[in-house]
């Protein structure tokens, strides 16, 4: 037969049990917002929007610019995404998407064919993406923050060497096309198709490859992805080399829609594709985030920056905006690891 408790015991059972229910109801609010949080947060941009510019957001026009203006912005945030999966960072890509688009508007003032023009920027892309990776994992630096640092240097001042630092106009309309372009017969712009195919390839390539499932398992522990027998070098050479292939890509849709090349494009995008990622859901200690949840991030920021614009507000409110909205989502991703770890 059970001893009864004293009050005191009864009190501090009462009191353990209550704790637990509180931690556990916690644990599925930061469960559900982990899941959903960064559509809430789009939800949250549309309505906002909708009632501050009834008449001018809803627009078919607006609402495709909005597309077609982030679409170079989502292919950034996608590559940096798949390197911030292996708890790593790429500094490089706004210089890479300059460094690529300006090949390209070399190559076309020597009369270079537009096919070669069309691939120039992916392969400029890849080759500087290999080179990060290989010294990243060759020079055994401490974090990817050293080289990709370099790169950011070396890629912008090839730019200006191969450009002489000026712009070059002149691209063909094949280019332009790809970057300004619409669907024949329709409104929806090139690139939106472009990207959605792209998020949809490498949406495949994470779940449904052993190299994708490598890249999420080197974010969780390196050390045990090594032990279980992954090559931990050469997935990182293919995680860097794909995230300057889509700065490449990137480069391309700019030079589409300018159509020129401009030696200081892509400065300080970075940090826009960074912001993307986080506010998606990705966790800068790797291993966590999904590609829906980057482009959700990359809606944010565009829709945030279109209200702000629509609104006549000064761009400068966009950055702080954008700070505070990354220092809430990073400090949630600190607590919801507090949480799992004491639960």
């Amino acid at each position: 037969m059970a001893e009864a408790l004293t009050p005191a015991q009864a009190d501090a059972q009462a009191d353990a049990e209550a704790a637990a229910r509180e931690e556990r109801l916690v644990a599925r609010v930061m469960n559900g917002f982990d899941r959903f949080g960064v559509l809430l947060i789009v939800g949250v941009m549309i309505v906002l929007s909708i009632i501050a510019q009834p008449d001018v957001f809803l627009t078919e026009r607006n609402i495709f610019n909005i597309l077609r203006q982030n679409a170079f912005y989502a292919l950034l945030a996608l590559g940096q995404f798949i390197v911030i999966l292996t708890a790593g960072i790429d500094l490089s890509v706004g210089s890479t998407l300059a460094l690529s688009m300006m090949a390209s508007a070399v190559l076309s003032t020597h009369g270079v064919p537009w096919p070669i023009l069309v691939l120039m920027p992916f392969l400029v892309g890849a080759f500087v993406g290999t080179i990060n990776g290989l010294g990243l994992t060759r020079l055994h630096l401490p974090h990817p923050f050293i080289m990709t640092l370099g790169m950011m240097f070396i890629a912008r001042g090839a730019t200006n060497i191969i450009s002489g630092g000026v712009p070059i106009a002149g691209l063909p309309d094949e280019v332009r096309w790809i970057g300004y372009g619409n669907i024949a017969g329709t409104q929806v712009p090139v690139s939106l198709v472009a990207i959605v195919i792209t998020y949809s390839l490498v949406y495949l390539f994470l779940q449904h490859t052993r190299t994708g499932r490598h890249i999420y398992a080197i974010g969780g522990s390196p050390q045990a992805a090594r032990v279980s027998g992954v090559n931990v070098n050469r997935t990182l050479v293919i995680a860097y080399l794909l995230c300057g292939m889509l700065a490449g890509f990137a480069g391309l849709i700019v030079a589409g829609r300018t159509g020129s090349g401009f030696p200081n494009a892509g400065e300080g995008d970075e940090l826009y594709a960074i912001s993307a990622c986080i506010i998606g859901g990705a966790s800068f200690f790797g291993g966590r985030g999904t590609v829906l949840g980057v482009f959700a991030g990359v809606l944010v920021i565009g829709l945030l920056r279109n209200l702000l614009n629509l609104s006549n507000v000064q761009a400068w409110w966009q950055q702080v905006l954008i700070g505070v909205i990354i220092i809430g989502v990073v400090s949630f991703d600190v607590l919801r690891r507090r949480v799992a770890a004491s639960s």
